[in-house]
C-alpha cells in the first residue's frame, strides 16, 4: 500500500505590524529623537530665532546721543546697512579667497595620506595616524598662538634660519598673511579629515580591490578609479565641513589682528559681527551680519549637496 506525502502548508505571509505595533514604533521614535530634538531647538533654532528677532531692531538716541536709547523696530535697515558696507563685502572677498585656497588643499591632502596609508605602504600606520591626528587635539587657539610665535619676526626660529641663509621673508605682510592663515587652519583640520577618509577606505569590500588587482590595475589606479569613487560620500562630507568651518573663520586672524595691521578689525565676516556686536554694541547690525552669513552658508551646503547628487546620478 502506498503512502502519499502531504504537501507542507504554504509559509504564511508576513502579516503587517498592528495598530499597537506601529504606536510602539512611533513610541520608540519619538524617545530616541527627543534628546536630539531637545539640543537643536536648545543650540540652533532659538538663537537663530532670536538673532533674526535682533536683527528688525535698533538703538534710537535722540538730541546728541549722550542720553539713554530705547529700541526701536527699523525693519530692514540694519540688512541694507550691512549689504552696503564696504567693510562688509570685503570681508566676504577675503573668505572667498581663503575657501578656494583652503578648502581644495585640505581635502586632497587628507584624502592622498589616507589614501597612502591604506595602500599598506607606509609602516607604523597607527603611529603615522595619531602624529596626524594630534594637531587637531590643539585647541584652535593655542595652535594659532604657537604659529603666531613662528610667525612674528624677531622671535621666530624660522625666520632667523632663512635670515642665515639671506632669505627674507614676512609671514604677515600684505601677500603673504592669508597663505600663513591657510597653513594654520591646514595643519589642524588635515589629521581630522585624513581619519574619515581613512575610515571610510577601511569599510571598502576587499574583494573589490582584489578583483582590481586580478585585472592588472596599479596602485595609483585603483586608488584613483576604484577606491576614491566608492567612497564618493565621505568626501562630499568631508567639503562641506571643510567649507563650512571655512565660512566661520574667526579665531586666527583674531590673533593676528593684534600682530599684524594686515588684518584688521573686519577682516572676516565673522570678526565684523563681533566688531558690531562688542566694539560698536549694535546688535541689530550683527545679527543681520550673522543671519546673511547663516544664509550663504546653507546656500553653499545645498549647493554642494545638489551638485553631488546629480554626479551620483549620471555616474549610475
Amino acid at each position: 500500500m502506498s503512502s502519499k506525502r502531504t504537501a507542507p502548508p504554504p509559509a504564511a505571509a508576513a502579516e503587517p505590524p498592528s495598530r499597537t505595533g506601529r504606536r510602539q514604533q512611533r513610541i520608540a521614535a519619538a524617545v530616541l529623537l527627543t534628546p536630539f530634538t531637545a539640543l537643536l531647538v536648545a543650540v540652533f533654532l532659538v538663537p537663530v530665532g532670536y538673532a533674526i528677532y535682533l536683527s528688525f531692531f535698533g538703538e534710537d538716541h535722540e538730541g546728541l546721543g549722550f542720553g539713554g536709547g530705547r529700541t526701536v523696530f527699523t525693519g530692514l535697515r540694519s540688512y541694507l546697512a550691512v549689504l552696503q558696507d564696504p567693510s562688509f563685502l570685503t570681508g566676504f572677498g577675503t573668505i572667498a579667497l581663503y575657501c578656494v585656497i583652503f578648502v581644495p588643499l585640505v581635502v586632497l591632502s587628507a584624502l592622498a595620506i589616507a589614501l597612502l596609508l591604506d595602500s599598506g605602504l607606509v609602516r607604523l600606520r597607527r603611529t603615522a595616524q595619531m602624529l596626524l591626528y594630534l594637531p587637531h587635539a590643539v585647541p584652535g587657539i593655542i595652535a594659532a598662538v604657537l604659529w603666531l610665535y613662528l610667525y612674528t619676526p624677531g622671535l621666530s626660529p624660522i625666520i632667523k634660519v632663512f635670515a642665515q641663509a639671506d632669505i627674507t621673508i614676512d609671514f604677515l605682510g600684505l601677500h603673504t598673511v592669508l597663505p600663513s592663515i591657510v597653513n594654520i587652519a591646514l595643519w589642524s583640520g588635515l589629521g581630522y579629515n585624513m581619519i574619515i577618509f581613512y575610515a571610510a577606505l577601511q569599510a571598502l569590500p576587499r574583494e573589490v580591490i582584489e578583483a582590481a588587482t586580478i585585472d592588472g590595475a596599479g596602485g595609483i589606479r585603483t586608488a584613483l578609479q576604484v577606491k576614491v569613487p566608492i567612497i564618493r560620500g565621505s568626501l562630499v562630507m568631508v567639503c562641506m565641513f571643510s567649507l563650512i568651518g571655512a565660512l566661520q573663520l574667526f579665531t586666527e586672524p583674531m590673533l593676528m589682528n593684534q600682530a599684524t595691521p594686515m588684518v584688521n578689525s573686519r577682516f572676516t565676516p565673522n570678526m565684523y559681527i563681533y566688531d558690531a556686536a562688542f566694539r560698536r554694541n549694535n546688535y541689530g547690525l550683527a545679527s543681520a551680519a550673522s543671519v546673511i552669513l547663516l544664509i550663504v552658508t546653507c546656500a553653499l551646503s545645498y549647493a554642494v549637496t545638489r551638485w553631488s547628487g546629480r554626479r551620483e546620478r549620471s555616474a549610475r
